[in-house]
């Protein structure tokens, strides 16, 4: 099983960490969020990632193509070059395809340029700016019971704002970030059959949320799987300041591998 995760996007709205480096190597706790979601697709042994790189991209090349040197103790012997690692990191079985997807493109034509490395009959998709603790063995096990096309994760994250109780301008109650039990959004998170590439084209313009998304809804092939625990995105810096504290304060539901 293939783990496709978009990585190409610029960050406009994180604009005071993404001048530089692309969304997904925005750092939390030390490591890019990138580095994260990569860690629970493996915490469920899911290990063989396909990354659609555009803005940036050659900073997450160079990541991964420095990570033993920089994720391990070494010796060197200046003048020969001669280099041995003296330990392993814990990924040691990733397998990270890195594919330059467009400047420019927009999510589906991302999706379909990565169509050739697609090994298998399913494959799972998410966006490289979103953490969760979601139970990927229990997606998997959804999506292959429903048969159809694609599943998508639907979450119902808190409120970005306080919520008022009123009766004409007497506040009757306060709750500072409600769940909204009632609105379900998309949280990435995808399983798709393969059949999904005939949905999809190389064109820049195509958005695998709108056309693509909306035939196979049209048609009944899609699936939502839904996830009542945790879930965030890093849109904004008021996301990521969130994310920050979370993981600083030890409390980052998302760190699953260190459950």
């Amino acid at each position: 099983m293939q783990v496709v995760i978009l990585c190409g996007g610029k960050g406009t709205r994180l604009r005071e960490e993404t001048e530089f480096k692309p969304k997904p190597m925005v750092e939390i706790g030390g490591k890019p969020i990138l580095w994260h979601i990569m860690k629970t697709y493996a915490h469920f042994g899911l290990t063989d990632f396909i990354l659609c790189l555009g803005y940036r991209g050659d900073v997450i090349k160079q990541f991964f193509l420095n990570y033993e040197w920089l994720h391990s103790n070494f010796t060197i012997e200046l003048g020969s070059q001669r280099r041995q690692l003296l330990d392993q990191h814990p990924e040691t079985n990733w397998r990270v395809t890195l594919v330059d997807t467009g400047l420019e493109s927009m999510t589906g034509a991302r999706v379909k340029r990565i169509e050739p490395y697609i090994e298998g009959e399913t494959f799972m998709l998410t966006y490289g700016d979103g953490v969760s603790n979601l139970n990927l063995d229990d997606l998997l096990n959804f999506h292959h019971a429903h048969g159809k096309i694609g599943t998508v994760t639907g979450v119902s994250p808190p409120s970005r704002y306080g919520e008022l109780g009123i009766e004409g301008d007497q506040v009757l109650s306060f709750r500072e970030k409600p769940q909204v039990q009632q609105a379900f959004i998309s949280g990435g998170y995808f399983v798709f059959n393969r059949l999904v590439f005939e949905y999809l084209t190389p064109e820049g313009s195509c958005v695998l949320e709108r056309e693509p998304l909306e035939q196979l809804t049209s048609q009944g092939q899609m699936k939502v799987y839904h996830h009542r625990g945790f879930w965030q995105c890093m849109d904004t810096l008021r996301d990521y300041e969130y994310l920050k504290e979370l993981w600083q304060q030890g409390q980052a539901p998302w760190s699953v591998w260190d459950a």
